[in-house]
């Protein structure tokens, strides 16, 4: 008899049944039927949560109907595979969904199980990190962009034989051979845009490592400090998954282990440091927030002493008031600034987790709000009592304290802190040798045919970094098509780190498709493609497409027809996209839908397309449109076709100068907030590109009055004390039309002055760059002196040279010596190629040795050897100031104590 061979069709596998003749029919049949009811793998195992996220999933797709956004999962992908993309589609912000295709998501998802699968400790990631941190392809507002792929392909061989901790660390020496800190706006570059441009900021560098270790499966998030409480900034990092615990590293600042950066004692100091994850979470963290798109948790003790504070919302007869608002606020840069919210519960009550220093906790309902200072780990309770309202005047003085530094060290040998130098100078060498790169390939782009400014031209171009062949073809492109002018003019508009990332279609886009007029803002608010901190996109040939020009006349000739068109158009769906991460203006016109902030970005991007000036004011956000020579605010909500200025008044502060402040600056010693009806709207007065923090000088902004909507503000001032504690002091007051407003600028000062606080040998000798053997006494002399104990240029260094950049003059003005010592060469070359610009001329720059370091550690009593250390001493040996690792306003610092010496 032959032997037949059965096959049992199923997408899952095929039995031969030939196999198992001698097997009884009962077992056989019943084989058959386990094989063919097998549940599929799924992506998430709890049914219920998979429920979570179909009815999430459904909620979204009953209300965007525009646009055949979620086509991709109507077609045939393996369950997993679907299930992931499901579990994207039900979380992502709004402009995720609408500005990038399916097939995107679908590839990440690929690429993320074949990863899982190709890695050795791919099979033990669990379930819940492996879905909320390694297959979301968002980490903070960046240009999403293709590096999963392709990070992926280069780092696989690289780390495929390490153990898993092995990898993070290795992961982070790739990042650091791509890319190095340097500060800008706030705006986030995408991970591939990092890598070619070679530079990035705190949040750049750590969403670039994020990205970078999700690629091989390694479950990675960004945790930020939303705001220091020791000093002015913030900062974030990136913490692994590693054998079942997360550990912390500083992203492209490779250290030996992991859970060491320069940030440890700084973070030991911390009140809160928070991480978003993606989509609902059921992790073991205290929840600070959920929203429709991530769950915010509370990671700060696993850095600092922590303490839990309870409080309770009441209105001024002390009956609870459920449901309010409560903001917790840190005290930065000049504001008292919210970094978390809550929600009280039925009985008026809310609770928050934080380090054992101060904040301020605001409440409000319903228009009316109360405020009061609160030390996490010596009030267990509080009462919040809403008793004020918009017009309530009065001056509040707060002592602010910043949790005390109780920094913890993992072990590192010596053997491989050198090996780790050694790899980092290395890695310093690699990518300094792409940047060199860039000043043969910008070369020839000035064309005294058509150029006036040589200067400007070579300025563009070296702002542009590695995307120095996209500006160079432009300009050429431009050439070519006799509008060259226009073409630099545009380049002018365009921020540093546009240069540094903006493509050749969005500037073809504006040069080729913008409607030109003689009108006095037409480069800067019809010609320039930006609006906001979005990320730019072409939009200008689609608008004209899809816009007839009887439309775009209309709209040009009366703007209130597009503030109409947009009304009847565009839903708001806010809740869609809580962190008000920009949508394409083209993917906004796509779904028909958007958040309130894109809504403005689209509403400019498309008066300009139609040839008129619009922008977001850069100061109070309002979205504006340009009339009659004059600005108009938009207003969606209103039905009055009349246009309507807004009231304004005139705010004038007097400031009387201190020996050691003459004139104050926005953002480090005061700062303006104006009432919405809840809370307080932080002014932006920046004095150079917006989100750099640099605000405008008192004397240009205040001193001789200042213009400003009616309504009722706040000021609020602050001294910084050397132990990060801050003498602030808050006054209200009201702006009516027409009229004039007075009020005193008041920098508190503390009682006392300098003392001795230790000692370090002015006998250390040092080798300067001029190759002299000298003692520190020679260089500087008798008296003081300032010195710092430098590394290559790490972010707390480029912090202080930037500042010391701003106060050039003071340092020269002091007239004492400056001693910069590095502990090798190939530190202070590096630190020379970081390229810091107007540092003051009385610096010396020295070769130095440990037992410089290893002194003021001792004499210090420092608790370890993290650089930069800077020090004021005078030849008798006596320190009247220390600072070590990262002090935002150390420069300040400084010259205060300067001007007491």
């Amino acid at each position: 008899m032959k032997r037949k061979t059965f096959s049992l069709g199923t997408d899952m596998c095929k039995l031969h049944l030939s196999r198992f003749l001698t097997v009884p029919f009962t077992t056989l049949l019943l084989l058959f039927f386990m094989i063919c009811c097998s549940e599929p793998e799924h992506f998430i195992s709890s049914e219920q949560q998979r429920a979570d996220v179909q009815n999430d999933l459904y909620g979204r797709m009953s209300v965007l109907t525009e646009g055949n956004l979620f086509s991709i999962l109507d077609k045939k992908i393996p369950q997993k595979e679907l299930e992931a993309l499901q579990f994207l589609y039900a979380y992502m912000p709004l402009g995720d969904i609408v500005d990038y295709t399916g097939d995107y998501y679908l590839d990440n998802i690929k690429t993320s199980f074949k990863a899982k699968k190709e890695m050795p400790w791919g099979k033990d990631i669990p379930e819940r990190e492996f879905n909320h941190f390694v297959i979301p392809v968002r980490i903070n507002n960046e240009n999403l962009d293709d590096s999963r792929m392709v990070f992926y392909e280069e780092l696989k061989d690289r780390v495929k034989d390490l153990s898993l901790y092995d990898a993070v660390l290795e992961v982070n020496h790739w990042c650091h051979e791509k890319a190095n800190y340097k500060g800008s706006d706030s705006r986030t570059s995408s991970p591939l845009a990092t890598v070619k441009t070679s530079w990035g900021r705190c949040g750049e560098e750590s969403t670039f490592l994020v990205a970078a270790l999700r690629s091989v499966c390694i479950p990675a998030r960004q945790v930020y400090t939303p705001r220091w409480a020791h000093c002015d900034d913030n900062h974030a990092w990136v913490e692994a998954y590693v054998d079942g615990e997360w550990h912390f590293l500083g992203a492209c600042e490779p250290e030996p282990v992991l859970d060491l950066g320069w940030f440890n004692a700084p973070a030991s100091r911390c009140l809160l440091l928070h991480t978003r994850v993606f989509g609902r979470y059921y992790g073991p963290e205290e929840v600070i927030e959920k929203t429709a798109n991530h769950t915010e948790i509370n990671v700060v003790d696993n850095y600092a002493e922590t303490a839990k504070i309870t409080l309770s919302v009441v209105d001024s007869v002390g009956n609870p008031v459920p449901g309010a608002r409560v903001d917790f606020k840190i005290y930065n840069y000049a504001e008292f600034n919210t970094v978390a919210t809550k929600i009280a519960d039925e009985n008026g009550r809310s609770w928050m987790t934080a380090g054992k220093g101060d904040m301020v906790i605001y409440a409000s309902d319903n228009g009316i709000f109360g405020y009061q200072q609160v030390t996490f780990g010596k009030n267990d309770s509080v009462f919040i009592v809403l008793d004020k309202k918009s017009g309530s005047l009065g001056c509040v003085e707060y002592n602010i304290v910043p949790p005390k530094e109780n920094v913890k060290l993992p072990e590192v040998t010596r053997e491989m802190r050198a090996e780790n130098d050694r790899r980092f100078i290395y890695e310093d060498s690699i990518r300094n040798a792409y940047i060199a790169s860039f000043v043969d390939g910008r070369a020839g782009v000035y064309n005294s045919e058509y150029d006036s400014d040589e200067t400007l031209i070579n300025s563009i171009m070296e702002k542009s970094w590695g995307n120095y062949p996209t500006i160079k073809y432009f300009l050429n492109y431009a050439t070519e098509n006799g509008r060259r002018e226009i073409a630099v003019n545009l380049l002018k508009e365009l921020t540093d780190k546009d240069l540094r990332d903006i493509t050749i279609d969005v500037l073809k886009d504006n040069l080729d498709y913008t409607i030109e007029s003689e009108n006095e803002t037409f480069n800067a608010y019809t010609l320039n493609p930006r609006i906001a901190n979005e990320m730019i996109r072409p939009y200008k040939q689609l608008f004209r497409k899809i816009f007839t020009e009887k439309q775009f006349e209309q709209f040009r000739s009366n703007p209130k027809n597009l503030i109409k068109w947009v009304n009847e158009n565009i839903a708001i769906h806010d809740e869609m996209n809580v962190r008000r991460i920009p949508i394409f203006p083209t993917g906004v016109l796509k779904a028909k839908a958007a958040d309130s902030y894109s809504r403005d970005i689209f509403f400019a991007s498309l008066y300009r397309s139609a040839g008129g000036a619009a922008r977001i004011d850069p100061v109070t956000g309002k979205l504006q449109y340009y009339w009659c020579s004059e600005w108009l605010d938009v207003n969606f909500k209103e039905k009055d076709d009349s246009d309507i200025s807004t009231e304004k008044g005139i705010l004038v502060a007097d400031y009387k100068p201190s020996s050691t402040l003459e004139d104050p600056r926005y953002y480090s010693h005061f700062s303006i907030k104006k009432f919405n009806g809840s809370t307080f709207d932080l002014l932006a007065y920046d004095e150079q590109d917006p989100g750099m923090d640099v605000g405008a000088l008192y004397s240009d902004l205040l001193k001789n009055g200042l213009t400003l909507d009616s309504g009722y503000y706040v000021l609020t001032t602050g001294t910084r004390l050397a132990d990060g504690s801050v003498l602030s002091r808050m006054i209200f007051f009201n702006i009516e039309d027409g009229k004039t407003t007075n009020v005193d600028l008041v920098m508190r000062e503390p009682v006392d002055g300098v003392k001795i606080i230790g000692n370090y040998n002015s006998e250390n000798r040092v080798i300067t760059d001029n190759q002299e053997d000298k003692s520190l006494l020679q260089i500087a002399g008798r008296g003081f002196y300032l010195i710092g104990l430098m590394d290559g240029g790490s972010e707390p260094t480029t912090h202080v040279m930037q500042e010391m950049s701003l106060m050039r003059e003071k340092f020269q003005e002091w007239g004492r010596s400056i001693i910069f010592v590095f502990p090798s060469q190939e530190m202070l070359n590096n630190f020379k190629l970081k390229n810091f610009k107007d540092l003051p001329s009385n610096i010396t720059y020295c070769i130095g040795n440990e037992v410089m370091i290893s002194e003021a550690m001792k004499n210090m009593k420092l608790s370890n050897n993290n650089l930069p250390i800077f020090m004021i001493a005078n030849s008798n040996n006596e320190v009247v100031f220390i600072s070590q690792g990262y002090t935002i306003g150390l420069g300040e610092q400084m010259i205060k104590v300067t001007g007491k010496i």
